[in-house]
This record gives structure tokens, sequence and C-alpha cells, in this order.
């Protein structure tokens, strides 16, 4: 049985941003899903020459808040290699 990882958001020092794409990709999800999450600041954003850049940690917490999602994120996003790599 796998241990549950608890991460502490004051532990990470570095931000990895992510264009919609990546994040949609990495989360196993829809473009439109990671824009509704940006359009209800579900995630943390910045817009840079008008392209939007979404935090990696709190695209994966997003990612993690309802079953639905956190299943897409296990099945065809990231989530499917986790096992792998312990």
């Amino acid at each position: 049985m796998a241990e549950e990882l608890k991460i502490n958001q004051n532990d990470i020092n570095y931000v990895i941003w992510l264009s919609v794409s990546e994040a949609a990709k990495i989360g196993g999800v829809q473009n439109k899903t990671v824009r509704r999450a940006i359009q209800f600041n579900n995630v943390k954003y910045k817009i840079i020459s008008n392209r939007y850049l979404v935090d990696f940690s709190s695209l994966i917490a997003y990612l993690h808040a309802t079953t639905k999602l956190k299943n897409k994120f296990n099945q065809f996003g990231l989530g499917q290699y986790v096992d792998k790599w312990k």
C-alpha cells in the first residue's frame, strides 16, 4: 500500500510555470479544464505576453481536489507513472 505524500507549500523554493497546453497534458485533462480553473481562480497563474502560465504545484493540488479530476490525472496524466518511480 502506497503512502500518501504530503507536500507543504512553504517548502517549495522554485516555482515551475507551465503553459495551458503543457498543464493539460501533464494533468491528463483538456485545455478548457485548465482555462476553467484559471477563470475561477482555482490555480495560481500569471500572464506574460498575453499567455497564461500555471503554477505546477497549484495545478497538482487542483487535480487532486475532486475524484473525477484525480482519476483523470492518474489514468491519463503524470499520475500514471508515479508507481514506476518507486
